[in-house]
């Protein structure tokens, strides 16, 4: 089944599973969400634990603290990530700590999905790759799915979670990305990552909808006789951080790729996890194909901004003959 199927299917399971579990957000009700990732829900749930709401990203997210610390499990949808910023401080200054500051009273078992990234021609504001923001808000997961298996398996953990986690989901692998789905229960834990190919000479990580990159261009770097370990982390927090020093002094060389802009993007964390466990493998610099530092930019030139094969495999090679 594509990403989007597998999202659907596992939310409506979810809801089956335990009854104090409810999604709400913009449009996830009668509309079946922008995207349809709630479609049908509504019907089969009804407005109780299906919840249509204003268009307020704070109140959206105010109001899952809230129900969780009723006792119910809420799984909010914001429309696109790059309105994220709208409940900034609910998010980081009271979701993700009031575990914390609680004592432990409150568990927050909230999941906020968020769809990003470009190659789907959005308006401003829609696309931005916002995750290395919320990396720095403890308390709070981050969860990155590439795949339709990985979507289903680690939005099970989420829902399952006590504490909050923010679940972003690719935009263009939605209805792009097809692959073999698990038949019922299948968590993937958090804080493990997945080898998607093994090679000899270079290791690419990538995270969401990077990894097809990633993917892709390992094959053409194949055909020039360039062996490349592509690698998946999944979550960002928490982070593989020995089984991603394994994967890249496994090869002695590491290429970073991600849609965010470059200056402290989650690539520098990357950079910063295999120097300190791994430096004595390196054998030359690791590089990072981001995003530039520039605003968001217009659809029809999206192309230019989006890490593309042809930058990946330019910054693998040259890490290779370096």
């Amino acid at each position: 089944m594509d990403l989007l199927r597998a999202i659907n299917t596992t939310l409506r399971g979810e809801l089956e599973r335990d009854e104090r579990t409810l999604v709400l957000g913009q449009d996830v009700g009668r509309l079946g969400g922008v995207f349809r990732a709630t479609e049908g829900l509504l019907d089969e749930f009804g407005p109780d634990r299906v919840v249509d709401m204003p268009l307020a990203e704070a109140a959206i997210v105010g109001a899952s603290i809230g129900l969780a610390a009723a006792g119910l499990v809420p799984i909010a949808e914001l429309q696109f990530l790059g309105f994220s910023h709208q409940a900034f401080h609910q998010i980081g200054a009271q979701l993700a700590r009031m575990r914390y500051r609680s004592q432990g009273r409150f568990p927050m078992p909230v999941v906020i999905r968020a769809p990003f990234g470009g190659g789907v021609r959005t308006p401003e504001l829609h696309s931005e790759a916002l995750e290395a923001q919320f990396v720095q808000s403890p308390g709070l997961a981050v969860v990155m799915p590439s795949t339709p298996a990985d979507a289903k398996g680690l939005l099970q953990t989420a829902v399952r979670s006590a504490d909050p986690v923010l679940f972003c989901e690719p935009l263009r692998g939605y209805r792009l990305v097809t692959g073999e789905v698990p038949d019922g229960d299948a968590p993937v834990p958090f804080g493990r990552l997945r080898v998607v190919r093994e090679g000899d000479d270079v290791t690419i990580v990538a995270w969401s909808a990077a990894v097809q990159v990633a993917g892709k261009a390992a094959e053409v770097l194949a055909e020039e006789g360039i062996s490349a370990t592509v690698v998946d982390l999944r979550t960002l927090v928490p982070l593989d951080e020995q089984g991603l020093v394994d994967a890249v002094a496994a090869t002695g060389r590491c290429v970073v790729v991600h849609e965010a802009p470059l200056t402290a993007g989650f690539g520098a964390e990357v950079v910063a996890t295999v120097n300190e466990g791994a430096f004595y493998s390196l054998e030359a610099p690791i590089a990072r194909v981001a995003a530039p530092d520039t605003p968001y930019p217009p659809g029809r030139i999206e192309d230019l901004f989006v890490p593309n094969v042809d930058r990946v495999v330019a910054a693998a090679r040259a890490t290779v003959k370096a």
